[in-house]
């Protein structure tokens, strides 16, 4: 089918301004193939079926929108007090001088571009491999741009079980930086990984990151988008999951006016298990707020378990969407595949869109999807507050109850608790102001 017109002047006005950045032969192969992938599709449009209920306007535009930095002098850095090795970004670039030593036991961490400059390296059977397979059935050229013009990023390899995780800090320093990363996972036969990642990073930002976690590996991923009130960011996972191997992540997202993520994982080794969740919150009061989780997970393997928790709290006109997959294929016997995706509407002004789907060609396969948009409990709230809980305390804790089932998908327990406590920031912050 043709690329209309005006998609063709869209994505030829957005790419004008863009060069490819050089590396060995198969680096270069890898970003001509990206960017042809982006001219044959056509950057999206609202009128594209993945993107009806969000517009990618700001996304596509030739000039990121500007947006005013926002420092937290309120609160310490997430994750400040976990045992990490802190990698940092400011506005999309790598920060040696912030940052620890790239150098731990049970993995190899080198930048991107030095990583693609090799002529022999691990990353050459990922980058861009795991993206490809990602645009089908559905077209993802925003991601595909990332893998033909990304100029930063990590090539991470994880060989051993890595007792600290890996945490990606993105600073926003520039009122119209215009961010694109893109880094390479791969975890290795029965190795283990932690990757941590959070702040804004940029005006606009665009992050692409491919994971191949092999027989028997684990990797986890804990995600809190930063809080200032204007950025706008898309982002892509793209998981291959290998026979009795791990994959889990779970993203926090806390204000901005337009943020977008993609998982999609493949399950393509028997026994294997793939988790992806989601906690989203929400006031428009003096910011746009538009949030979109958008999961595909494919099952191609036997007995392979697969959940998708997200929860959305949202007010004073504050938007939700969440579109989902599972495809379960021909022979992926004994699939056990969950998905849930529910908002909470503390006002009559916020809006919560759902897409679930559930497309199935095995006959041996436990799946369910289900989508709900309420309101407080009167009930509950009734009960606290006859019991001597103040009316804003009393909606806090129905909240966090509410976000619990989403929060519990975090395994490691400090994480788990760092995520809780910054939600019950939040909801004070809003709640006096």
């Amino acid at each position: 089918m043709a690329v209309p017109h005006a998609k063709l002047d869209l994505t030829e006005a957005r790419l004008s301004g863009m060069a490819r950045p050089q590396g060995a032969a198969w680096a270069n192969e890898a970003r001509l193939l990206a960017e042809a992938r982006v001219r044959s599709a056509g950057l999206p449009t609202r009128r594209d079926e993945y993107w009806k209920f969000t517009d990618p306007a700001s996304l596509t535009q030739v000039d990121a929108p500007r947006a005013a930095t926002f420092d937290a002098l309120d609160e310490a850095p997430l994750f400040d007090g976990i045992d990490r090795l802190k990698v940092v970004f400011v506005d999309g670039v790598f920060d040696a001088d912030a940052s620890d030593d790239l150098t731990m036991e049970g993995v190899e961490i080198e930048r991107l571009s030095a990583a693609l400059s090799k002529d022999i390296h691990w990353a050459r059977d990922i980058y861009g491999v795991l993206e490809t397979r990602g645009q089908d059935p559905v077209k993802r050229p925003l991601a595909a741009m990332n893998t033909a013009f990304a100029t930063d990023g990590l090539a991470i390899r994880a060989t051993g079980k890595v007792t600290r995780p890996i945490s990606l800090i993105y600073l926003h320093g520039s009122e119209s930086s215009d961010a694109i990363l893109h880094h390479v996972v791969k975890v290795e036969e029965g190795a283990e990984l932690t990757v941590l990642e959070n702040g804004p990073a940029a005006a606009r930002f665009n992050k692409c990151m491919e994971i191949a976690v092999a027989d028997g590996g684990a990797f986890h991923h804990v995600r809190a988008q930063g809080r200032d009130h204007e950025r706008r960011a898309i982002t892509h996972m793209f998981s291959q999951i290998g026979a009795g191997a791990t994959y889990k992540s779970f993203t926090l997202t806390a204000n901005g006016t337009l943020t977008r993520n993609e998982n999609i994982m493949e399950i393509i080794g028997d026994n294997a298990v793939a988790h992806v969740a989601g906690a989203a919150m929400g006031d428009a009061k003096h910011n746009a707020f538009h949030h979109d989780d958008t999961v595909f997970i494919t099952h191609d393997a036997l007995a392979c378990e697969s959940r998708q928790v997200f929860k959305k709290v949202l007010r004073n006109g504050a938007r939700g969407v969440f579109q989902g997959k599972i495809l379960v294929k021909a022979g992926a016997q004994k699939t056990d595949g969950y998905q849930i995706s529910q908002a909470l509407l503390l006002d009559d002004d916020a809006s919560f869109q759902a897409k679930p789907e559930l497309e199935i060609y095995a006959d041996d396969v436990i799946c369910s999807h289900g989508s709900t948009t309420g309101a407080i409990d009167d009930e509950a709230l009734f009960y606290l507050r006859s019991r001597g809980v103040p009316e804003g305390p009393a909606t806090d804790l129905l909240v966090l109850a509410f976000l619990a089932e989403a929060i519990d998908e975090i395994e490691d327990e400090r994480l788990r608790a760092d995520i809780l406590g910054r939600l019950e920031s939040w909801l004070v912050r809003r709640r006096n102001g």
